[in-house]
């Protein structure tokens, strides 16, 4: 078995993954308290209100307090020169390895919340899938993006 990739993702992808699960998060609170006007309006059973409040607390908890840190923990990556070697994943820990010959593309991506700690996250994409790894420093994901193309290139050339 192999050892796990050295490399990890920035620390502020927690920040940004916490942020992007209150916006979710925030929806459903809303949902639910429309649902709880309409179910006072229409004198439903109360039980669906409480329900619907110990659901939502349990998902602010787990998506915003629990899971990205153990996300974070677990995502790691490494570039070799033949392959690129990913690993992430909260319950089930998943181990992919990306043979450089089978690269087609390479790209990053920011959305604004990225944006805002700087980061980006790198894309990379072969005929069967599409592979990320998520909140790099904008930096180092412009570097490692470009690393990769010339690693895919080269092994191109000696095919």
């Amino acid at each position: 078995m192999r050892e796990p990739p050295k490399h990890r993702i920035s620390a502020d992808a927690v920040k940004a993954w916490k942020i992007t699960a209150s916006i979710y998060i925030g929806i459903l609170w809303l949902i639910a308290i429309i649902a709880g006007i309409i179910i006072w309006f229409f004198a439903w059973p109360f039980w669906i209100i409480i329900a619907a409040i110990v659901i939502n607390i349990v998902c602010t908890y787990l998506f915003i307090v629990l899971l990205p840190k153990k996300r974070w923990e677990r995502w790691r990556y490494e570039v070799f020169e033949q392959e690129i070697y990913i690993q992430h994943g909260i319950l089930i820990l998943s181990q992919t390895l990306v043979p450089m010959i089978r690269v087609q593309h390479v790209d990053t991506k920011q959305g604004p919340i990225l944006k805002k700690f700087h980061l980006a996250s790198v894309t990379i994409s072969t005929a069967a899938t599409t592979h990320e790894i998520p909140a790099l420093d904008e930096e180092n994901a412009y570097e490692l993006r470009d690393r990769i193309s010339r690693l895919a290139r080269v092994d191109e050339d000696d095919v």
